[in-house]
């Protein structure tokens, strides 16, 4: 018999999150994705692009997965395929450094902007497939639980790939150096796909009759946005959580500027990021089941981390703000994937799903603006200060969320 929030469920669904974070740490879009790319163009722009190919690639996708994924009683399946892509998609970024590397500089940029979009279309499908599963096996209150355990088992993971990063880093040459690391994670991360592809999954009861084109679906879609002001509200909270995209990756330009980091040093600042995320889901977001009140407090966290980068002088400092990124990120992660579970019907779950990740996903390329920013007037405290005044709005309108700051 079919048994919600099994034990085995959820051991399944932190080992995934160990080797996944284990694997895609090197890539960090706060740390090492910036130098990789700055390694082949010294452009703050194709920076900032890149950054967000990374996580970009998924909102062209969403919505027609959710036209699909509504009329699916079992996601597992689906999901499967999406590991195995984005696994190849992965290892080809480490073979393109490794065979093509600096003989030509503008090909492996170029094969690495493939490798990262393809990766990140396939999450596009992976979102919405993985978010209706963790609704169907885990209860309200027991997924809050085990997606702090998914966050602390990954930055434990991160701590660890942190480590073996700088390593790697100190040791090797670049571009070398990075090859190692894409072609090592991405056989680490194929194991904890193979893990999560053997979750249990109970069929879904309730499904939504798929419409008979997609434009109609999209016509509904539009409809269904309308007549929801919750998600109405809650889409524009969490864009403004993006922010922070804005000028995240390029705090670790500035570090190196001022002070020429070591591999270990970019380890270091990894393995403190990732603390803060331990720090936060263990001591934190794990014993706040108000989801809203979760958003808020996160928002605070990445406020404060960038009024630091506006004074930042020191390695200890930018060791602050990177321990506050941890702790922030965790929160917006944890708080962004519950918010739209919590206010979807059952049959309509990647609807809202895909509705609210595709058009707060449009934050992810916040990094473009940073860098066109950076480019044409050449002042971080410009970048980070838009940044801290759009967090700064979207802290306050977090208050107008339904049950805001009501309970724990």
């Amino acid at each position: 018999m079919y048994k919600i929030d099994n034990p085995k469920n959820n051991y399944k669904n932190v080992a995934h999150a160990f080797f996944l974070s284990l694997a895609i740490t090197i890539a960090e879009p706060s740390t090492i994705l910036p130098l990789i790319v700055e390694h082949f163009s010294e452009s703050m722009v194709v920076v900032g692009l890149f950054v967000s190919l990374l996580r970009g690639g998924s909102i062209v996708i969403q919505l027609y997965v959710a036209f699909h994924a509504q009329a699916y009683k079992r996601v597992l399946p689906y999901l499967s395929k999406v590991f195995f892509f984005r696994w190849l998609a992965w290892l080809s970024i480490g073979l393109s450094i490794y065979f093509i590397g600096d003989s030509n500089k503008t090909l492996t940029l170029v094969l690495i902007g493939i490798g990262l979009f393809f990766f990140s279309f396939m999450a596009g499908f992976g979102a919405i497939y993985f978010k209706e599963l963790q609704a169907k096996i885990f209860s309200k209150k027991y997924r809050g639980k085990t997606m702090a355990n998914r966050r602390i088992a990954g930055s434990v993971a991160s701590i660890i790939s942190g480590g073996v990063a700088g390593y790697v880093l100190n040791n090797y040459e670049a571009p070398l150096n990075y090859a190692y690391l894409f072609m090592v994670s991405s056989f680490i991360m194929g194991i904890g796909f193979l893990l999560f592809s053997t979750i249990d999954e109970l069929p879904k009861e309730h499904v939504q009759v798929k419409e008979k084109h997609f434009g109609l679906f999209l016509k509904n879609a539009i409809k269904t946005l309308k007549g929801d002001k919750r998600l109405q509200r809650q889409i524009v909270v969490i864009f403004l959580s993006f922010a922070y995209y804005l000028s995240m990756p390029f705090v670790i330009l500035q570090a190196n500027s001022s002070f020429t980091l070591s591999g270990w040093m970019l380890g270091g600042f990894i393995m403190v990021q990732m603390l803060g995320s331990i720090i936060g889901s263990s001591l934190l977001w794990r014993r706040i089941s108000n989801y809203e009140k979760m958003l808020t407090l996160s928002f605070a966290f990445m406020i404060v981390a960038f009024i630091c980068a506006l004074f930042a002088n020191s390695l200890w400092l930018y060791a602050l703000i990177f321990f506050l990124f941890g702790v922030g990120l965790d929160g917006f992660n944890i708080s962004g994937m519950n918010l739209v579970i919590e206010i979807a019907p059952e049959e309509k779950r990647p609807i809202y799903t895909a509705l609210q990740t595709n058009i707060t996903s449009f934050g992810l390329f916040f990094p473009v603006l940073g860098g066109l920013l950076l480019k044409s007037f050449e002042s971080y405290h410009l970048v980070y200060g838009l940044s801290i005044f759009l967090l700064s709005l979207g802290f306050f309108l977090s208050f107008y969320l339904k049950g805001g700051c009501d309970e724990n």
